[in-house]
């Protein structure tokens, strides 16, 4: 029995582990790669840290800089779960990854992602209350609710993650383990199955429009906001061209780069589009670091 199979189930071998192909097969990038995507993911690490320092301030102790902490704690966690994993790939030959840890970090790219789908929908919801009903957004928008927002934001984003997981790891995968692409997602695994995927494509669309378009939509709806519409479109518009057609016959090199830009991308972008060219955030974090910050950036 080959190692990365484990006893037959019926007519089918079941992998023990998968085979990750990156970014590049061009060796001679590999390196290049590494320094690039190491040096994003620093700049990633850095600015949700700066924000983090920035929001200890009292006078930022507010509904939106609560949902913007709980932002920045998703774009780390998602950057941690593909990035690390993708620096190793970068100077190895092997790219291997258990079955057990392809499905884990399947998990947590969609629960993370399908998480901050809701919480950018919430956070509309609070901008709107902010704008249409100043007077009562204290008493609307008090600390039980916001807790609530993200613990159901939370919730929404567990049980999608469960579900996709779940029915992703009980296909049967007769070989090869090859995944064309850089990290576990839905599209490159269910093109290794060896059995009809078309229910569980029809899944993924289902899915896909409960955890991208609707929140989008109530996004539309409720806050016209042109920041975080960049960041709202970069996010949904890359997540929807990913897993509304799962096995369609698009380069996966397209794939790829679209990935990148909720994965890695997006969460360098986060802070500084949404907190560190913010006023009252330089100025606290000015405040709480005067020696770390340049003297340039000025509240």
């Amino acid at each position: 029995m080959k190692p990365t199979e484990r006893p037959e189930l019926g007519n089918h071998t079941l992998l023990t582990e998968f085979v990750l192909s990156g970014l590049s097969n061009h060796p001679e990038l590999q390196n290049l790669l590494f320094f690039t995507f190491c040096l994003i993911y620093t700049f990633t690490i850095t600015g949700n840290l700066l924000f983090f320092i920035a929001t200890v301030h009292p006078n930022l102790h507010m509904p939106m800089y609560f949902f913007l902490r709980v932002l920045s704690f998703l774009d780390v966690s998602t950057a941690s779960i593909v990035v690390p994993k993708m620096l190793v790939n970068f100077l190895s030959e092997e790219r291997r990854i258990s079955y057990v840890g392809c499905a884990t970090q399947l998990y947590f790219v969609i629960f993370l992602g399908a998480t901050e789908c809701y919480l950018l929908a919430a956070m509309a919801y609070d901008r709107y209350v902010a704008i249409c009903n100043p007077l009562r957004y204290a008493i609307i928008m008090n600390s039980r609710a916001c807790f609530f927002l993200v613990l159901l934001s939370c919730a929404s984003g567990n049980v999608v993650s469960v579900v996709q997981t779940v029915w992703v790891f009980t296909l049967p995968f007769c070989g090869p383990n090859k995944i064309n692409y850089f990290f576990c997602d839905i599209p490159p695994i269910i093109m290794l199955s060896c059995t009809d995927t078309s229910f569980y494509e029809k899944q993924t669309i289902t899915a896909t429009v409960l955890v991208i378009f609707t929140p989008f939509c109530l996004i539309l709806v409720s806050y016209a906001c042109i920041s975080h519409l960049i960041v709202v479109t970069l996010y949904y518009g890359s997540g929807t061209l990913i897993y509304l057609q799962p096995k369609s016959s698009n380069s996966q090199d397209t794939k790829k780069i679209i990935a990148l830009f909720y994965t890695v991308i997006i969460p360098t972008l986060n802070p500084f589009i949404y907190s560190l060219r913010n006023k009252e955030v330089k100025g606290a974090l000015k405040r709480v670091v005067p020696k770390t910050i340049p003297s340039e950036i000025s509240p």
